[in-house]
């Protein structure tokens, strides 16, 4: 059954790729993948996803012990692992995000002390009020200072800058950021703690999916006994899942990289979900008195697959006795 990923976008009306008629299935729209949150081209004018050596993210990692303590006095205190880490990815993050907020309010504040005084801002309650206004949805109250005064003409009048003392403390905080583990350096020491910190997208890709190709949701049982069996089943087609994009990546070796899998050609990793969408469009030809079964392969990535998958399309193994 084709499974249609969710990151798909539709481009053109015209097929991708062809494929032979069959009656009893539905018409697939044409798809090409977009990658959510990644460009495939780097600055050095290639094709590849990943950026050149010197713009690559670096990080560092420390550690320390952490104490903690319960809310109450009678409750033990904790005595943990905890790892600093400072990512040079998310501090330049941290700070492009903080001077888009600086600058933000620095326009608001320049637009309102302009208006000081006229018909709109007439005193000082409403000057303050527009003030709390701009700090809270800037996010800038801890590093704001302002005050309103009386000029000659008795107009209020509005005086603000940033503290730059608390804008240098929060810019030497960019990039930091703990872990804290019950692990002990015998079993992993700082940056083993941190190399299974990052390894967690593999384990939340395989939650996505659960949740999405498998579709263990929406349940529509009411029994406990069922909605048990039901997971089971699905969990296992999930091993399934992903043993065969395992059993690919192992067979391409160390790059684990292959053309095919989409319209452009480009090299990219298979993933469970695109080999299962590349294979949807296979036929079978049943057995006759003087041919066996017979799997019937229109497209080369087919082909590729299901040599890499150690399959023999004159022999399907489901069909043998």
């Amino acid at each position: 059954m084709r499974t249609s990923p969710r990151c798909w976008t539709r481009k053109s009306t015209s097929s991708p790729r062809s494929r032979p008629p069959r009656s009893r299935r539905r018409s697939t729209p044409p798809w090409t993948w977009n990658p959510p949150g990644r460009s495939t081209t780097s600055t050095t004018g290639t094709t590849s996803g990943t950026p050149p050596a010197d713009q690559r993210d670096s990080y560092r990692v420390l550690e320390d012990v952490h104490v903690m303590a319960g809310p109450r006095k009678r409750d033990p205190v904790h005595r943990l692992r905890r790892i600093l880490v400072h990512s040079t990815g998310n501090a330049r993050g941290q700070q492009a995000a903080r001077a888009k907020r600086l600058a933000r309010a620095a326009e608001d504040l320049d637009k309102l002390q302009r208006l000081a005084g006229g018909r709109y801002y007439n005193t000082a309650e409403k000057i303050q009020a527009r003030i709390g206004v701009i700090a809270k949805t800037r996010r800038v109250s801890d590093c704001l200072r302002t005050t309103v005064t009386t000029g000659p003409d008795q107009r209020p009048r509005l005086e603000w800058h940033f503290d730059k003392d608390i804008l240098d403390a929060q810019s030497a905080a960019d990039g930091w950021y703990a872990l804290v583990t019950r692990l002990t350096p015998q079993q992993a020491d700082a940056a083993e703690v941190f190399k299974r910190y990052k390894g967690q997208s593999v384990v939340e890709r395989r939650y996505h999916d659960f949740k999405g190709p498998l579709a263990v949701a929406p349940v529509f049982l009411e029994h406990n006994r069922r909605i048990a069996a039901l997971i089971t089943v699905i969990c296992l087609a999930l091993l399934v899942f992903c043993l065969i994009e395992r059993q690919v990546r192992q067979a391409l070796g160390p790059e684990q990289t292959m053309n095919g899998l989409y319209p452009d050609n480009r090299k990219v990793r298979p993933t469970g979900r695109m080999i299962f969408y590349q294979l949807d469009s296979l036929m079978l030809r049943p057995a006759t008195a003087t041919s066996p079964p017979t799997i019937l392969i229109s497209r080369g990535v087919e082909a590729h697959l299901l040599e890499l998958l150690g399959i023999d399309e004159t022999r399907p193994r489901w069909l043998q006795t």
